[in-house]
């Protein structure tokens, strides 16, 4: 597919073009996966049991806006997942029913198909069930699986829905599996960096370009992290951030105490419109970033990742390297 239009905006649309090139393509076989893959990137692998099909994603579309998969029917997914803001919500910590707050800042779901352990912490073992979290827990949706699905139970769309993409009744593992479907179609691969490894120079600025070589030089190593086609390695890192950590991050899952504030190393892709960052939302923009960066090379705390080198960045650099962050922004999924 062609880079998209600046003047391009509902995802929703693009996702019905998305199914509608497929249906051409594909002689409407249904066992295909309509998914458009930015160039560049690599095939997802999907599992056995839950290859994406124009029906399941459907199901997950329309599942993921419901407000029914909350206990007090106020929260959906996209409450948490906006497409403006790269499907985070801007906000420190999402707050889900009766306005409790969240426990972590909402990461992004875009490239999601790519991810081998889901969740900040790694704690999911795949897509097909991250679903549970958010939905079973007390500060975000708060409702147990089994009473969504016996809530859904007696919507005629959702049974025919489920029949056609499962064909089983709307229940725990269709939910789970549908939303996960519907997710895998959401990339993100379509910067003016983007443009730019695909061989149009002109797609970032002599600014950008500066910010681009200073980010992959040895001296910041930015690299040793954010590299690759989704500019992250997907490891778990202490980044520093404190010295005493209120939420244990990766020990949590592995009850090893090496792994005290430990994270995913989040995406760079959109990392503009995404504030605030941090696994707790901590930190309100950019240059708090780059200030955190630069006192942790300096001084860096006991448990912090060897890769994290010091650093003194001059005016002019610090706006090339800005400049070169706000050009990894995927213009698709804005919305006026």
């Amino acid at each position: 597919m062609d880079q998209l239009d600046p003047g391009f905006k509902p995802y929703t649309i693009r996702l019905a073009v998305i199914l509608a090139i497929f249906l051409l393509q594909s002689g409407c076989d249904e066992s295909s996966h309509p998914l458009d893959i930015p160039p560049g990137f690599p095939q997802p692998d999907f599992p056995s049991d839950n290859l994406p099909t124009r029906a399941r994603i459907k199901l997950g579309e329309k599942l993921f806006h419901d407000k029914r998969l909350s206990l007090d029917s106020t929260i959906s997914c996209i409450s948490c997942h906006l497409p403006e803001k790269a499907f985070t919500d801007g906000r420190a910590k999402s707050i889900g029913i009766g306005g409790r707050m969240g426990k972590r800042n909402s990461p992004s779901i875009l490239n999601a198909a790519y991810l081998n352990l889901v969740n900040k912490d790694g704690g999911v073992k795949k897509l097909d069930l991250q679903a549970i979290v958010p939905i079973e827990d007390e500060n975000e949706m708060g409702i147990s699986l089994l009473k969504v699905a016996e809530r859904l139970a007696d919507d005629p769309e959702y049974a025919d829905m489920a029949n056609e993409a499962y064909a089983q009744p709307l229940n725990p593992f269709v939910i789970t599996r549908a939303l996960a479907s519907f997710v895998r179609t959401l990339y993100s691969g379509r910067s003016a960096y983007d443009r730019y490894l695909n061989g149009d120079t002109s797609a970032l600025s002599p600014l950008a370009l500066e910010g681009k070589r200073l980010f992959e030089s040895q001296r910041l190593n930015c690299v040793a992290c954010h590299r690759g086609f989704n500019l992250t390695d997907n490891t778990f890192e202490n980044n520093g951030l404190y010295e005493h950590y209120e939420d244990k991050g990766r020990m949590l899952i592995t009850a090893d105490s090496s792994d005290l504030g430990k994270f995913r190393v989040p995406s760079l892709r959109n990392i503009a419109v995404t504030a605030p960052y941090m696994h707790d939302g901590s930190l309100p923009d950019l240059t708090s970033v780059l200030d955190h960066y630069e006192k942790s090379g300096k001084a860096p705390t006991s448990r912090q990742s060897e890769k994290i080198k010091p650093f003194q960045l001059e005016p002019q650099e610090r706006a090339a390297l800005i400049a070169f962050l706000f050009s990894l922004t995927d213009e698709a999924y804005e919305i006026d």
